[in-house]
Parts: C-alpha cells; structure tokens; sequence
C-alpha cells in the first residue's frame, strides 16, 4: 500500500514537471531609459540613432546611449500633449510628385486643435507638410516604403464613428483611400510584400475589440485577426511592426512606455527593449508582424500566407501602457 502510493506520487511528480517544462516561456520587454512622456519611437535614422517623440518635443537616443533633445529652439518643434506619433523618411521618390520624403526627415502628427502633420527637417526645423479635416483626430501615421501605395505618406484619422485613410505626396497633397473604415489606432505599417495575401497593405489595429486590420490601396479593408487578447480602450492591440530581413542576434525591438496616470496601466514614461535573442527564442521569420497590447505590452507573432497564424511572445512589465509603432534595430 505504502510502496503504491509513493509510486503514485513520483507519477504525479513527474506529470507536472514535465508540464510545467511544456509551458510557453515568453520573451520580456525591458525599460532600457528614463523618457518623461515618450509616445513614439522611430528609426533607426541614417547614424544609427531612434527618434523619440514625447509630449515635450523630440530626442535622439543611440540604441546603447541616453537620450538627446532634438530640434528645439525658435524653428524646432516644440511637441504636443496628445499622440504625435512619428514616421521616418527613408528617401523614396513619390511618382508624379517631383519630390521624394527625404531620408531622415521626421513628420508627426498634431493631434490639437488643427489636425494635420508637421515635418521636421534634418536640421531640426519644423514646418507644417498637411492639414487634415477640423474635427478629425489622427490616429496613425507611416510611409509606404514598400511602394504599393506609391511611396505616399499614409494617415488614419478617426470622426463621426469611422476612420479615414489619407496618403499624403511629398509636397502635401492629399488622397483619399479609404472612408467609413474600422477604429484603428496606435502604430500603423506597410506589410512587406512576404506577408502572405495580406502583403503591401497597410496593417493597423483596433484596441475596443482586439482585431487587426489590413487596408488595401485601393480602399478595400479586410479583417487579418483575431488577437484574442484583452481588448477595450487603453487595454488592447495598439502597436505594430514588421521583422525586417537582417536582424540578427544582437539586434533589437523599441516600444514606448508612456506614463499615463488614471489609465487601466500608468506606465513608467521609459523606453522599452526586446533583444535580439528572445526574438530569435520565439523563431520569428523576416516579415512576420509582431503586435503589441497597450495594457502591459503582450506581444504576438502573427505569420501570413494564404492563412495567418498567431501566438504570444512576448510580455512587458505589467504597468506598460504602450503607444506608438513597434521600431526594430539590426545589429549582426
């Protein structure tokens, strides 16, 4: 009798330890710098360095350094208490506009009063690129490096209960692609043409139901995923970015962590990291979408072909109220 249930117990022993190892580990975001109101990370620019935005103005930060302030003075740009969230200037041509958004040029969006994008040269000189409609609230904001969308400057903008997709040319003329389109929020980006039947769409996602939508250049929208994560203003799928080709080991992901005192999470106002080597643990592929939460950064790896697959891979420490894109740094 005795000898049975010692038996017994080295059984269930063994069940649960195997179990326990057969549990999903999952890689962590880490607050790497102090940012007081961070909301957006760009970059890398042409010397290496991510651009912040903060409600404040912008920083400049090496991917091993501290971060500093960046175009201030009489002609630099002075931030904003909303979202502004950033995109970077990679040099692409714009067809039939003569113009080309230059490389490291940032543009932010100004989420007050009069909506719309100001750009930010590389000598730290602000200047307004666009206008968008009075009443309108930006929510995205990208540039097509991937040329579906001819290269254009893409914007999501949110009224009356639906969003709009503009695409901007590189002197500020507008386009219209899509109206009457799902909430999104958050850090928008053009799939690479890898990403399956979803490839050179522009990816973004809704936070109030945890859904992941692609916008096609000709207006259609289409549903990618589920997330399957808590979902609900503040909590769900906020932030997006896409592995690029030659990331490496030594390489790494950047999330801003704003402070948000009053939300479901306050934040901790820093810089987030995922290194190389928990992305490579997670088996991620060039051109897989990676998509954060806002309430606490939980991570997924969405994968695309004729059908997409998705699983967790990360968690950010459990104050994080993420914002803005996902940014990736390549380091061999």
């Amino acid at each position: 009798m005795a000898r049975g249930r010692i038996a017994s117990a080295v059984c269930i022993a063994l069940l649960a330890s195997s179990a326990a190892s057969a549990a999903p580990t999952f890689g962590k975001w880490r607050p790497v710098a102090k940012v007081p109101g961070v909301v957006d990370v760009a970059g890398p620019r042409t010397d290496g360095r991510l651009v912040l935005a903060t409600h404040g103005g912008l920083f400049l930060m090496r991917p091993t350094g501290s971060p500093v302030p960046y175009a201030r003075g009489p002609q630099g740009y002075a931030g904003s208490p909303g979202e502004p969230y950033l995109a970077l200037g990679r040099g692409h041509r714009v067809p039939g506009a003569g113009c080309a958004f230059g490389r490291d040029v940032i543009f932010a969006l100004d989420p007050d009063a009069t909506p719309g994008v100001v750009r930010v040269d590389r000598r730290g000189r602000s200047s307004r690129l666009a206008d968008l409609p009075a009443g309108a609230f930006p929510t995205g904001i990208t540039i097509d490096s991937v040329g579906v969308f001819g290269h254009r400057l893409l914007v999501t903008s949110f009224a009356a209960g639906a969003t709009t997709l503009t695409a901007f040319d590189c002197r500020g003329r507008a386009r219209v692609v899509a109206t009457g389109a799902p909430h999104v929020e958050g850090g928008i980006a053009v799939a690479p043409r890898a990403f399956g039947r979803f490839g050179g769409t522009l990816i973004a996602a809704d936070e109030a139901t945890g859904r992941i939508y692609a916008f096609g250049p000709g207006g259609r929208v289409r549903l990618v995923t589920e997330s399957g994560l808590p979902a609900g203003g503040d909590i769900g799928v906020e932030s997006v970015g896409f592995v690029p080709a030659n990331l490496g080991r030594r390489g790494a992901a950047y999330l801003a962590d704003m402070g948000a005192p009053g939300s479901p999470t306050t934040g901790s106002d820093s810089l987030l990291m995922l290194a190389g080597t928990a992305l490579a643990r997670a088996n991620l592929h060039p051109g897989d979408l990676i998509v954060a939460t806002e309430a606490g950064a939980k991570t997924l790896a969405v994968r695309c072909g004729r059908r997409c697959s998705v699983r967790r891979v990360a968690d950010g420490p459990t104050v994080t109220h993420a914002e803005g894109h996902i940014t990736f740094v390549s380091r061999r």
